[in-house]
């Protein structure tokens, strides 16, 4: 089971230029608002067509822009579920899930087949309701049963939890990973929820402003990001301009340091990041160490996040300041208050080297 796209499509005021390839795995599309994911979602489902690219499925060409190969939306037999669900108002339950079956069969032999469906999400007793009767979490579900029954060749997810409270969120997460597992294919996961990425997929691709980053692992995304966007995506709260210096070193252009990085720079390095729970108080001799002045203290739920100002700054810096996050215990500790001056450091293997 396997999808390889490339798909490229001018909206005039927007271009969308992706390119990607999966296996069997949840392979998931992480980007912000408006970078594409759902219209990459929408060409390979047949309802927006690209101006070139190509679109295979299990070895099967969806779109050929050369080919001129162009697969209606019936013939892809692919199982999208939309962030509304798209579920049929005035058909039942049982209904909803009976209208996915594709094989030519009787209403009631529909129905029969869409038993099994409802046991096995869960939905038993609530056969006869309407949509507007069920809670987010049991339209998702059958909205899903819906897409499984008719055994698609590809199963899409756009923002599956978007529509759902936050205390339905995690239940639903979990009851989704036990169905994905069990999909003999390929998943696409259109989020900007680092956090859903993180757990339920194994590969991400990044998109950013319509244009598509190199496939890579979860892990890889998270350790290892290689540009600033798929950075931001992954939760990193500092950035900084950089430049290299000498072999192993970079400037920190806008923090007015030197930092040893403690391994070959890739060429285009432009930018430095860093997790802020990986910037720790420090000795002025430690390795990496620089001096900064608390501007803000900020009591969250469980940890404290603390902004600081590198006091080498220039006047010109566009990231003068830094964000740490430590917990309550060791920040008390710090006996530290806004505008006292202490020195921090960050280990060369924290550094995130970004294009």
């Amino acid at each position: 089971m396997s999808i390889e796209a490339t798909i490229k499509k001018d909206f005039g005021s927007f271009h969308l230029d992706v390119s990607f390839s999966g296996g069997n795995e949840v392979l998931a599309i992480l980007g912000g608002s408006g970078c594409g994911k759902s219209m990459t979602l929408r060409c390979i489902a047949g309802i927006v067509t690209p101006d070139e690219g190509r679109i295979v499925v299990d070895g099967i060409p969806f779109f050929d822009s050369e080919k001129k190969i162009n697969l209606t939306p019936q013939e892809r037999r692919v199982g999208l579920l939309f962030q509304n669900y798209a579920l049929f108002n005035n058909m039942t339950v049982a209904e909803n899930i009976a209208a996915g079956v594709r094989e030519r069969l009787s209403k009631k032999e529909k129905l029969q087949r869409a038993g099994a469906y409802i046991e096995k999400f869960q939905l038993s007793g609530l056969e006869k309701r309407l949509p507007r009767a069920l809670s987010g979490g049991q339209q998702q579900r059958v909205a899903l049963a819906r897409i499984l029954i008719g055994k698609p060749r590809i199963l899409m997810l756009d923002e599956p939890f978007s529509a759902l409270d936050s205390y339905l969120r995690w239940e639903m997460e979990l009851k989704l990973k036990d169905t994905l597992q069990e999909f003999p294919g390929t998943t696409l996961l259109v989020s900007h929820s680092r956090d859903e990425v993180y757990r339920i997929a194994q590969k991400v691709c990044v998109i950013d402003k319509g244009l598509s980053e190199p496939v890579q692992t979860v892990r890889e995304l998270f350790d290892h990001p290689r540009t600033q966007a798929a950075a931001l995506l992954s939760g990193c709260k500092n950035y900084a301009r950089c430049s290299i210096s000498a072999p192993g070193e970079i400037d920190v252009l806008d923090w007015g340091i030197r930092l040893n990085c403690g391994r070959p720079i890739p060429e285009g390095t432009r930018m430095l990041g860093v997790r802020r729970h990986y910037i720790h108080p420090a000795a002025s001799t430690d390795e990496n160490a620089f001096p900064c002045i608390v501007e803000q203290v900020i009591d969250d739920v469980f940890s404290t996040i603390i902004l600081v100002r590198s006091c080498h700054a220039p006047a010109d810096s566009i990231y003068p300041v830094l964000e740490l996050e430590m917990s309550k215990e060791n920040w008390a500790c710090q006996n530290l208050v806004v505008g006292e001056r202490f020195f921090v450091s960050i280990s060369p293997k924290d550094l995130l080297l970004l294009r």
